[in-house]
Protein backbone atom coordinates (compact mmCIF):
# COMPACT_ATOMS: atom_id res chain seq x y z
CA UNK A 1 0.00 0.00 0.00
CA UNK A 2 1.02 3.39 -1.09
CA UNK A 3 0.53 6.39 1.30
CA UNK A 4 -0.92 9.43 -0.14
CA UNK A 5 0.92 12.12 1.50
CA UNK A 6 1.40 15.33 0.39
CA UNK A 7 3.39 18.15 1.58
CA UNK A 8 3.08 22.02 0.74
CA UNK A 9 5.83 23.87 1.35
CA UNK A 10 3.69 27.27 0.75
CA UNK A 11 0.88 26.02 3.28
CA UNK A 12 2.40 28.05 6.09
CA UNK A 13 1.92 24.78 8.76
CA UNK A 14 5.31 22.92 9.46
CA UNK A 15 6.07 19.87 7.29
CA UNK A 16 6.23 17.63 10.30
CA UNK A 17 2.58 18.66 11.13
CA UNK A 18 0.97 18.45 8.00
CA UNK A 19 3.30 14.57 7.78
CA UNK A 20 1.42 13.53 11.22
CA UNK A 21 -2.49 15.10 10.20
CA UNK A 22 -2.44 13.16 7.21
CA UNK A 23 -1.12 10.15 8.93
CA UNK A 24 -3.35 11.00 11.56
CA UNK A 25 -6.63 11.04 9.36
CA UNK A 26 -5.48 8.16 7.46
CA UNK A 27 -5.53 5.62 10.40
CA UNK A 28 -8.39 7.44 12.10
CA UNK A 29 -10.55 6.60 9.09
CA UNK A 30 -9.44 3.25 7.98
CA UNK A 31 -7.51 4.24 5.13
CA UNK A 32 -4.51 3.12 7.20
CA UNK A 33 -5.59 -0.02 8.64
CA UNK A 34 -4.46 -1.22 12.40
CA UNK A 35 -1.19 -2.96 12.06
CA UNK A 36 -0.34 -1.47 8.61
CA UNK A 37 3.71 -1.29 8.38
CA UNK A 38 4.51 2.37 7.57
CA UNK A 39 7.97 3.22 5.47
CA UNK A 40 11.25 3.93 7.74
CA UNK A 41 12.03 7.27 8.58
CA UNK A 42 14.51 7.55 5.97
CA UNK A 43 13.04 5.55 3.21
CA UNK A 44 9.74 8.22 4.21
CA UNK A 45 11.98 11.05 4.03
CA UNK A 46 13.63 10.49 0.48
CA UNK A 47 10.00 9.29 -0.62
CA UNK A 48 8.37 12.63 0.49
CA UNK A 49 11.67 14.96 -0.19
CA UNK A 50 12.35 15.54 3.75
CA UNK A 51 14.91 15.90 6.11
CA UNK A 52 15.01 12.66 8.21
CA UNK A 53 14.59 14.41 11.09
CA UNK A 54 11.07 15.59 9.98
CA UNK A 55 10.04 12.49 9.66
CA UNK A 56 10.87 10.81 12.81
CA UNK A 57 9.56 14.19 14.34
CA UNK A 58 6.20 13.47 13.18
CA UNK A 59 6.37 9.46 14.01
CA UNK A 60 7.45 10.83 17.56
CA UNK A 61 3.88 13.07 17.91
CA UNK A 62 2.11 10.24 16.24
CA UNK A 63 3.57 7.73 18.47
CA UNK A 64 2.97 10.10 21.62
CA UNK A 65 -0.96 10.47 20.18
CA UNK A 66 -1.47 6.45 20.01
CA UNK A 67 -1.54 6.64 16.55
CA UNK A 68 1.28 4.78 15.55
CA UNK A 69 3.55 2.13 17.71
CA UNK A 70 7.22 1.38 17.19
CA UNK A 71 8.49 -2.46 17.69
CA UNK A 72 12.11 -1.76 17.92
CA UNK A 73 13.76 -2.98 14.89
CA UNK A 74 10.46 -4.89 13.85
CA UNK A 75 9.72 -1.23 12.55
CA UNK A 76 6.25 1.15 12.99
CA UNK A 77 2.99 0.09 12.73
CA UNK A 78 -0.50 1.81 12.76
CA UNK A 79 -1.68 1.24 16.29
CA UNK A 80 -5.54 0.88 17.72
CA UNK A 81 -5.55 4.62 17.97
CA UNK A 82 -9.38 5.18 18.49
CA UNK A 83 -9.33 4.32 22.27
CA UNK A 84 -5.60 5.94 22.82
CA UNK A 85 -6.95 9.18 21.07
CA UNK A 86 -10.30 9.28 22.86
CA UNK A 87 -8.88 8.34 26.81
CA UNK A 88 -6.24 11.66 25.57
CA UNK A 89 -9.06 13.75 24.47
CA UNK A 90 -11.13 13.06 27.24
CA UNK A 91 -8.28 13.62 29.81
CA UNK A 92 -7.32 16.98 27.94
CA UNK A 93 -11.24 17.66 28.32
CA UNK A 94 -10.82 17.24 32.17
CA UNK A 95 -7.98 19.31 32.50
CA UNK A 96 -9.26 22.13 30.92
CA UNK A 97 -12.55 21.63 33.06
CA UNK A 98 -10.81 21.36 36.51
CA UNK A 99 -9.06 24.52 35.10
CA UNK A 100 -11.48 26.93 34.58
CA UNK A 101 -13.18 25.53 37.37
CA UNK A 102 -9.91 26.82 39.73
CA UNK A 103 -9.91 29.78 37.94
CA UNK A 104 -13.65 30.64 38.94
CA UNK A 105 -14.92 30.28 35.42
CA UNK A 106 -18.70 29.10 35.38
CA UNK A 107 -20.30 26.06 33.17
CA UNK A 108 -21.83 28.42 30.60
CA UNK A 109 -18.35 30.31 30.34
CA UNK A 110 -16.58 27.13 30.40
CA UNK A 111 -18.06 25.60 27.69
CA UNK A 112 -18.56 28.49 25.42
CA UNK A 113 -15.02 29.04 25.31
CA UNK A 114 -14.13 25.55 24.47
CA UNK A 115 -16.29 25.48 21.53
CA UNK A 116 -14.63 28.29 19.96
CA UNK A 117 -11.50 26.72 20.31
CA UNK A 118 -12.90 23.93 18.57
CA UNK A 119 -14.76 25.73 16.30
CA UNK A 120 -11.27 27.50 15.42
CA UNK A 121 -8.99 24.49 15.43
CA UNK A 122 -11.56 22.47 12.98
CA UNK A 123 -12.18 25.49 10.58
CA UNK A 124 -8.46 26.70 10.38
Amino acid sequence: MTLKISIDPDSGTAPYEQLRTQISELARSGALPVGHRLPTVRGFAEELGLAANTVAKAYRALEADGVIETRGRNGTFVAAAGDAADRNAASAAREYAEQARRLGVSRARALALAQDAVRAVYSG
